[in-house]
């Protein structure tokens, strides 16, 4: 799918920023991109406003980059960053975001699971003076006990040891006015959990409530280590290799404890002595905490590092279609 025609209404005249600049991370999204970009400039084109599309890229090895470059092409409204590596799920897309010149950004994901027909209803409730918008997933029954288990007590550990709450279900989907992205920035977080940030400045939020679709193409890249990694960079503030490791023996303690519990209950039932299983389930119990504690501690170190090294979200290798350009 290409970039629909330019239209007068949606070309910022020159020097004038956009009224919405819509922000689309990609990671090896060569399957969505061009049809992401069509379907929001279709959902945008009908509007009484000016906008520009922001991709950035986070090192795609597949032909991402050069899907987009040939859109940026035809459509100037269309504009790209390329990182010089990937810098993870956090970093990136809010470096974007800050690039954005909107009067307000729209931030979403490239593979249709944040639906671009709620855009023009975001828009509205901005024009009626909400300051944030954000989209809220719906709870899937489809999904498996595991994972549901997994998000309850993500979010219960968010709801009770985050300094501000965290909305179940919304991902960072939304639109935010520019006076939020200022204050955001302002907080220069090294490792921004933007959704947190946003309930952070206090500004007036609402949320539209939906039911989650299918992705459009290729795989999700958000296996379990990769959702443990944002869980923690989440709660900590930090996502570091050597600082995490305690964090993943943790894991794998906590994993070791129920295989245990359950040879506890194996024995119990085949009237085998169980001392020896439950012992060896209460060892890996404190080890596995002792571990995880370790691994914030840790994580809280890294952080401490970051505010006092001033590193910067994102190192740029190119960007097309800006106005400095």
């Amino acid at each position: 799918m290409t970039a629909a025609p330019l239209t007068a209404q949606a070309v910022p005249p020159p020097g004038l920023s956009p009224d919405i600049s819509v922000v689309i991370p990609c990671y090896n999204e060569e399957e969505n991109a061009a049809a992401i970009c069509g379907a929001v400039i279709g959902v945008l084109e009908p509007l009484d406003l000016t906008f520009d599309i922001i991709f950035i890229d986070n090192s795609s090895s597949d032909r991402t980059v050069e899907i987009i470059r040939s859109l940026c092409a035809s459509d100037p409204r269309v504009r790209l960053i390329v990182n010089t590596r990937n810098y993870g799920q956090m970093r990136s897309p809010t470096y974007a975001v800050y690039q954005a010149g909107g009067r307000a950004v729209i931030g979403m994901s490239a593979d249709f699971q944040d639906p671009p027909a709620l855009l023009p209803q975001m828009i509205a409730r901005w024009r009626d003076g909400a300051d944030i918008v954000l989209g809220v997933r719906q709870e899937e029954r489809a999904n498996g006990a595991f994972l549901r288990f997994s998000r309850a007590v993500s979010y219960w550990l968010a709801s009770n040891y985050s300094d501000y709450p965290v909305l179940p279900g919304a991902t960072g989907f939304g639109l935010y006015d520019g006076r939020v992205i200022n204050a955001i920035r302002q907080l220069a977080e090294p490792e921004p959990f933007f959704r947190a940030m946003l309930v952070e400045t206090g500004y007036r939020l609402e949320t539209i409530p939906y039911p989650r679709p299918p992705r459009a193409g290729g795989k999700s890249k958000n296996g379990f280590f990769a959702l443990l990694d944002f869980a923690m960079s989440a709660l900590a503030g930090s996502s570091k290799r050597l600082l995490r490791f305690p964090i993943y023996l943790g894991v794998f303690g906590a994993l070791m404890t129920l295989m245990m519990l359950i040879g506890a209950l194996l024995a119990f039932a085949f009237d085998r002595p169980i001392a020896g299983w439950l012992i060896a389930a209460v060892v890996q119990a404190e080890l596995a905490l002792l571990f995880a504690f370790l691994g914030l501690l840790g994580e809280n170190i890294r952080i401490i590092s970051e505010r006092t090294r001033g590193t910067p979200l994102v190192l740029e290798r190119e960007r097309v279609n800006f106005p400095t350009d």
